[in-house]
C-alpha cells in the first residue's frame, strides 16, 4: 500500500496527486493508493481519497503501507522515517499558491542529502523516483532529545546554582 499524505495546510497541492494518478494509469503504480488530502480537493475512482484520518488509523496506515508520498512537512516526514519507510517528497511551492512561500524546498534539500528521503523536484519524473523506493533504506533517525533534556538541565541547573549565590551573597551583605 501506498500512503500519500498532502498535510493541514489551507491551500491545496493538486500537483502531487495528479502526478500519482498518471503513474497509476501509466501502470507504474499498481499498489492500494490511500490519500490524506486535507484541503486538496481531488476526484479519483483510483486512489481512496480522505480528507483527514484519524491520528490512530493514520498511525496503523503510515506502518502498514510500503511507500510514503508526501509534501515537504517535517512531521510526516519524521513519522515516515522513524518507521523505516521509504518516502518521496514534493515541496509545495510558492509560485503554485500551494504555499506562502519556499521553505518546503529546503526542507527537501536537508533531509535527501542527509540520506534519509528521495527528492521529486519535478513532478514529470516520479516514475524514477518510484524505481529509487523499491531499494532505498532511509538513513535510521536518532533522536537528540535525551542530548536536548541535558542541556536544559544542565542549563536550569546554572540558573539555580547562580540565583543560591545571589541569594546567598544579599544575606550576607
Amino acid at each position: 500500500m501506498i500512503l500519500v499524505t498532502l498535510g493541514t495546510q489551507d491551500k491545496p497541492f493538486r500537483r502531487l496527486l495528479e502526478a500519482v494518478q498518471k503513474q497509476i494509469e501509466l501502470g507504474n503504480i499498481t499498489d492500494k493508493v490511500i490519500v490524506q488530502a486535507g484541503s486538496t480537493v481531488f476526484e479519483s475512482n483510483k486512489m481512496e481519497i480522505f480528507d483527514y484520518i484519524p491520528a490512530d488509523q493514520f498511525a496503523n496506515m503510515m506502518e502498514e503501507a510500503d511507500l510514503i508520498i508526501t509534501h515537504g512537512g517535517v512531521g510526516t516526514i519524521i513519522d515516515g522515517v522513524k518507521h523505516g519507510k521509504p518516502v518521496v517528497v514534493g515541496a509545495r511551492l510558492e509560485r503554485y499558491g500551494e504555499h506562502t512561500n519556499d521553505h518546503q524546498l529546503q526542507i527537501l534539500e536537508n533531509f535527501s542529502e542527509e540520506g534519509y528521503i528521495i527528492p521529486l523536484y519535478d513532478f514529470e519524473k516520479l516514475d524514477e523516483a518510484l524505481k529509487q523506493a523499491r531499494t532505498f533504506k532511509p538513513k535510521e533517525m536518532i533522536s537528540n532529545t535525551p542530548n536536548f533534556i541535558n542541556l536544559l538541565r544542565e542549563e536550569i541547573n546554572k540558573k539555580t546554582k547562580k540565583e543560591k549565590n545571589r541569594k546567598s551573597r544579599n544575606k550576607e551583605g
